[in-house]
């Protein structure tokens, strides 16, 4: 059995893992750039944008499903952030170490790893049927909401965390309340690392087709939303439709294409302006 010293142990792990994520970014970059080969002829076209579908969703355009997609999106993460921040917040801050919170914590890591189907039968449960909300908007964005939820609770109670205590303590010593402090000194500082959740969580509910299959995606509509309570086309879903249930697949493909790298486009621009928002807050702590 042949034994590595330290040096060549250490040489051997940098190596395997400079190995796997070269692996990685190989993968993706032959996704990426595979969908943008195909779909690049249907993006380019300022129709493809603005136009609603013709022909049985075979030709056209995405507006509705765009219009649609951004709705749901800023539904969803607009709650995922009015719960989930307070939410870790207060675990960091003020909840004890009990039974009951570890209870909680086991129930809201096990959330997060509950298939997307299964929200999307609650939410259609709940929602669309028990509240009354009917296949909307709201329907869908609130059970998006409860999909990202976790993550958001979770980089939260992190982003406190990690602040250093000293903050709190000078906050303390200047004579503010300890949620003055919470407030004012540490939410400002954690207040980068908490849009990394909120990043990462755009691309997820942006990207879901089960959930609001059974909460508010249609077919086609000839009308732009409206309300809260109007149903909407998405991309998740109409992609899906091109893919699997075209009367024409050979035709549908390259709107098919074209509407999966619309949406890689969409998700970019969203994190984009979410990671700008990011850098800047950056810079201000750092004056």
């Amino acid at each position: 059995m042949v034994r590595l010293g330290p040096k060549s142990a250490q040489s051997l792990a940098f190596g395997v893992m400079r190995l796997t994520a070269a692996f990685v970014v190989a993968i993706l970059v032959f996704v990426v750039g595979y969908v943008a080969y195909k779909g690049m002829g249907a993006v380019v076209r300022p129709s493809f944008w603005l136009e609603f579908p013709k022909d049985s969703l075979r030709a056209g355009g995405v507006f509705p499903a765009l219009v649609g997609t951004l709705c749901l999106t800023l539904v969803s993460i607009a709650t995922a952030v009015f719960i989930g921040v307070p939410a870790g917040m207060y675990f960091s801050e003020y909840a004890k170490d009990s039974a009951f919170k570890r209870f909680i914590d086991v129930m809201t890591n096990n959330l997060a790893g509950i298939p997307s189907i299964v929200f999307g039968l609650f939410g259609m449960t709940l929602f669309v049927v028990g509240l009354g909300f009917g296949d909307s908007i709201l329907a869908g964005g609130l059970t998006l909401a409860l999909m990202v939820l976790p993550v958001v609770i979770r980089t939260t109670e992190q982003a406190f965390r990690d602040v250093p205590r000293e903050m709190r303590i000078a906050g303390l010593g200047l004579g503010a309340t300890r949620f003055q402090t919470l407030v004012r000194v540490v939410t400002p500082i954690a207040a980068p690392r908490i849009l990394t959740g909120v990043i990462l969580s755009i691309g997820r509910v942006a990207g879901e087709t089960a959930p609001i299959m059974f909460t508010v995606a249609a077919l086609y509509l000839p009308v732009l939303p409206r309300s809260p309570f109007d149903p909407v086309m998405a991309m998740p879903y109409h992609l899906y439709v091109l893919s699997v249930s075209s009367p024409d697949p050979d035709k549908s493909l390259p709107t098919a294409f074209g509407t999966a790298l619309a949406l890689l486009i969409f998700v970019a621009v969203l994190n984009a302006v979410a990671g700008v928002v990011r850098t800047r807050m950056e810079r201000r702590l750092k004056r």
